[in-house]
């Protein structure tokens, strides 16, 4: 079998359905039907991805997905049949999630969605450089060492975020448009989600700017996408 893909949900009907199309498509599939009990697959497993429910009895797929964070970088796709919403999606990328997906999912797009995400985490963060990328007396950081510095204290970023400003750090002083963004950052299946780039700026944006409301990094080409800047 190929990589290993951790389907945590309560609905047994959707878990078979999701297990025979990933199944198809070469990958192993476990299930656990609880936030609890995905978490002990996780940990004795070691899956290569997570989809995970939102809305499930107990722990649900938000405390699930925090606790995921605090232990792995793995893939996390969240699913839900809830109306989807800023708020949700902000709250599911704030915990760190990697993608957000509205139940009912047809089989394709799953499928785009999952090899999108795998395909992501599979490729290098950056270009080869130097160790310390960028430094001033607020922000630092080394995109070859994965380590983000604000004010003196190093911190956590997911996988996408530090995708994301390392793209925008290399390109420093270019507008990158919110196709470039999704393209390179999320993949080609992302291209006419706009909302994905606004919503991680912005999150990205509580992280590392001194002020976010105002931020002096990442910059706002109104209409167009973001452009990273140096400060003097």
């Amino acid at each position: 079998m190929g990589k290993k893909i951790l389907v945590i949900d309560d609905d047994a009907a959707f878990v078979r359905l999701v297990g025979q199309t990933l199944n198809q498509q070469g990958y192993e599939v476990l299930s656990a039907n609880s936030g609890g009990d995905g978490l002990k697959l996780l940990f004795t497993h070691k899956p290569d991805m997570v989809l995970l429910d939102v809305v499930m009895p107990g722990m649900d797929g938000w405390q699930a997905c925090s606790r995921i964070r605090e232990i792995s970088d793995i893939p996390v796709i969240m699913l839900t049949a809830r109306e989807k919403t800023e708020d949700d999606v902000v709250r599911g990328l704030g915990c760190g999630a990697d993608d957000y997906v509205i139940k009912p999912v047809g089989s394709k797009e799953l499928v785009a969605r999952v090899k999108a995400v795998m395909r992501r985490t599979e490729l290098p963060s950056s270009r080869q450089g130097g160790e310390v990328t960028y430094s001033d007396d607020f922000l630092s950081v080394d995109i070859a060492g994965r380590k983000v510095m604000v004010n003196g204290k190093q911190v956590r970023l997911t996988p996408v975020e530090f995708r994301l400003l390392a793209l925008l750090m290399q390109n420093a002083g270019r507008i990158l448009t919110h196709r470039q963004l999704l393209e390179k950052v999320w993949g080609w299946e992302y291209i006419d989600d706009l909302d994905y780039t606004r919503i991680y700026v912005w999150h990205l944006r509580q992280k590392i700017e001194p002020d976010p409301a105002k931020p002096k990094y990442i910059i706002t080409e109104p209409g167009v996408g973001y452009c990273f800047h140096k400060a003097d």
